[in-house]
């Protein structure tokens, strides 16, 4: 019989999204008081791939990502993902934008063989988590690069956000080794 091992722990991801440039600040501040310092930071990308969010959040999205210098339990996931829905309902209830949602915060976290994303949504490629989180494997890495799968988003299959994470695990195992 297999015995369980002690997990390692991951690189927290969130990928920080709207049109405000504002807002995108306002949120690191606000993670960075909860998760710590930040560590690599990506170019800021125009969020094209869909009009899903233009209803609740406006037209001309720019998403971000952020990672941490702490590194965290995987099982942290569900805790992370509720303090972020927080965020974004601290901020929308300011009635400081336009918009209805002025901010999406969509956390994950990266190991070695996988970037994962918390979700509240279910489907049959997630997995329950607790209250009310779901996780998904949103890439996998294989053969020296991140790997969408047929129900990755379309913005994460972009070669800019697979190198930007690609970076960010480098920076990843650098941190690993000292753990």
């Amino acid at each position: 019989m297999a015995k369980p091992r002690r997990v390692e722990p991951v690189l927290l991801v969130v990928a920080v999204f709207s049109r405000h440039e504002a807002v995108l600040n306002w949120a690191r501040e606000r993670l960075e008081d909860l998760h710590g310092p930040v560590g690599p930071v990506s170019p800021t990308f125009d969020f094209h791939q869909t009009t899903y969010y233009e209803p609740t959040m406006g037209p001309g999205l720019r998403k971000r990502f952020l990672t941490f210098e702490r590194l965290v339990p995987p099982d942290t996931l569900p805790d992370v993902k509720l303090r972020s829905n927080a965020l974004e309902l601290e901020l929308a209830n300011q009635d400081a934008y336009p918009e209805e949602r002025p901010l999406n915060l969509d956390p994950g976290f990266l190991s070695l063989g996988k970037f994962c994303l918390a979700t509240t949504k279910d489907q049959q490629h997630r997995l329950y988590l607790r209250d009310g989180i779901f996780a998904e494997v949103t890439l996998r890495f294989q053969a020296g690069t991140y790997e969408p799968w047929p129900w990755t988003y379309a913005d994460y299959r972009e070669e800019a956000v697979r190198n930007f994470l690609k970076e960010a695990r480098d920076y990843y195992r650098a941190r690993l080794a000292d753990w």
